[in-house]
């Protein structure tokens, strides 16, 4: 073993006081540096290292021990980056020739499910009737919830519509045609179907949405609000931050248990075509994805969905509790946007 044993090694304590005192990190983030460099010292201890002799195919090898031990990719990829930072500290001291850790990555971590509502939620959420609001800002709000779900608009492109299509316009709706026209990622413009319930809901937003006191003032200020379909009480176009409030407000009153937000609402308006219609190059073309990949992350989550339905009805799918018998065959996932 080398005569600088790592468990005495003073570089670790000088690096911790430069994070806290010249770096100025917060005191939890350096408690978690602390933390990481004391499990790198206990890797080095076990290997009969220094810390200053430590090579890259003992960060690979020790990482690898974090990843089969289960630890996350995110986790590991955090235990790297403070190596990481370590080892380059250590060379700016002149104490090592190269960083061990520079070429060291952690591995891919899993593309996450996207978040959607059971179908029974989405419905509830739709056809919920805030008592306690106003008229108008009710006919506003359900209208908002019909566009997001039924037609699987992003929250920009929702914003951007406009009562009636203009040069200027970035989209619009069709009501003789039932259409939405809207202007998606990359200025790309796609049309997309509005169903009955959502021309109802906008039909009855657009006979009160002119009552508006601010909306006169509006029209001289700021034109562009004024052809604005959804806007708020002071006359100007809805912003993205006020659906996410409004939407979050009615998914409580709704008796949701899950925070709603409006991604979530196109994530369920692909996930529930899916399950009924199986047609990934359709919803791809309603969600106006350049790639098929990214729709197809939605077939995952229509295999969740599935999986959760065998192991609730099929006879077989629950297996009596035996040591090392697992209670079902359908893969657990991560559902995350």
């Amino acid at each position: 073993m080398d005569s600088s044993s790592p468990a005495t090694s003073p570089w670790i304590d000088k690096y911790l006081e430069h994070v806290r005192v010249e770096r100025r990190l917060a005191a939890r983030t350096v408690e978690l540096y602390a933390t990481h460099l004391a499990s790198l010292a206990d890797n080095a201890a076990a290997a009969g290292l220094a810390l200053e002799r430590v090579q890259s195919a003992h960060i690979r090898r020790w990482m690898a021990q974090l990843h089969g031990a289960g630890r996350e990719p995110r986790g590991i990829a955090l235990v790297l980056s403070c190596w990481r930072s370590f080892y380059r500290w250590l060379g700016q001291q002149g104490q090592i020739v190269a960083n061990p850790v520079q070429d060291v990555h952690a591995p891919k971590a899993g593309r996450p499910l996207p978040k959607a509502l059971a179908v029974d939620d989405a419905v509830r959420l739709a056809e919920w009737h805030d008592g306690e609001a106003d008229p108008w800002t009710e006919a506003r709000d359900r209208a908002v919830v019909e566009l997001l779900y039924g037609c699987g608009l992003r929250v920009s492109e929702l914003i951007g519509l406009d009562v009636h299509a203009g040069k200027e316009s970035r989209g619009w709706v069709d009501l003789d045609g039932a259409e939405a026209h809207v202007l998606g990622k990359g200025g790309k413009r796609r049309s997309v179907p509005v169903g009955s319930k959502a021309m109802e809901a906008l039909r009855t937003w657009l006979a009160l949405r002119d009552e508006c006191a601010a909306l006169a003032s509006a029209r001289v200020n700021d034109p562009a609000s004024a052809a604005a379909l959804f806007i708020g009480h002071t006359g100007k176009r809805m912003t993205a931050q006020a659906v996410w409030k409004q939407l979050r407000q009615r998914g409580i009153k709704a008796g949701l248990v899950a925070p709603v937000h409006p991604h979530m609402l196109r994530h369920s308006f692909a996930s529930h075509l899916l399950q009924s219609s199986s047609d990934l190059r359709a919803v791809q073309e309603l969600l106006g994805h350049a790639s098929i990949a990214t729709t197809q992350v939605y077939t995952r989550l229509d295999f969740q969905h599935l999986a959760r339905a065998y192991d609730a009805a099929h006879p077989r799918a629950k297996l009596k509790s035996e040591p090392g018998v697992r209670e079902s065959a359908a893969p657990a996932a991560k559902i995350k946007e």
